[in-house]
């Protein structure tokens, strides 16, 4: 993660999510990032709505010249990447598994702006609708009317597995060839 941003709420939301896979909406309290609010969303995941905003931050509703509530998240991108997009979106909702991406955008100017968007998942709750959230922040400065988002780069972000102290016994025992049992 390059953005200050969304290093910082990452980690929030990991503290949060404790062992869990994701925390739950009501865990996350919005006076804990205060400083941070201006670049956080909250989407729906409605794919027939193009996963609107719930919610989005003023820095996020200013670099789009626009109120974002209701609006469709996914129309912000060029249609060359929608798809790709929308895909993104779906892993982080179902697999409850979060994205880090490099987007560019156009400007009302018509340069190239970068920005850097991380997708949390909020964990399932029974007769509630899903939803997921992050952040929306760009490099430089002065930005506004933002459009024809296109998707530079992702990745997921997988925890870091624990090994358990008897699989560290046994890589300490294990000196060169090592057999697996079970592989052909």
């Amino acid at each position: 993660m390059k953005h200050r941003s969304s290093r910082e709420f990452f980690a929030y939301w990991d503290r949060m999510r404790g062992n869990a896979s994701a925390p739950d909406r009501s865990d996350i309290e919005p006076s804990a990032v205060r400083e941070l609010l201006g670049d956080i969303f909250v989407l729906s995941y409605d794919s027939e709505a193009g996963y609107p905003f719930r919610v989005a931050g003023t820095r996020v509703c200013a670099l789009l010249d626009r109120d974002m509530k209701d609006r469709s998240f996914s129309a912000l991108f060029s249609p060359e990447a929608r798809g790709e997009i929308e895909n993104l979106i779906a892993v982080v909702a179902e697999e409850t598994l979060p994205a880090i991406a490099g987007l560019t955008a156009t400007s009302e100017n018509g340069e190239t702006a970068h920005l850097e968007l991380l997708l949390l998942p909020f964990s399932a709750r029974a007769h509630a609708p899903i939803s997921l959230t992050g952040v929306l922040a760009p490099f430089e400065t002065g930005l506004s009317r933002l459009a024809d988002f296109g998707l530079t780069s992702y990745r997921y972000l997988h925890r870091q597995e624990k090994l358990l102290p008897r699989a560290i016994r046994k890589l300490q025992v294990a000196r060169g060839f090592m057999v697996y049992e079970g592989l052909r």
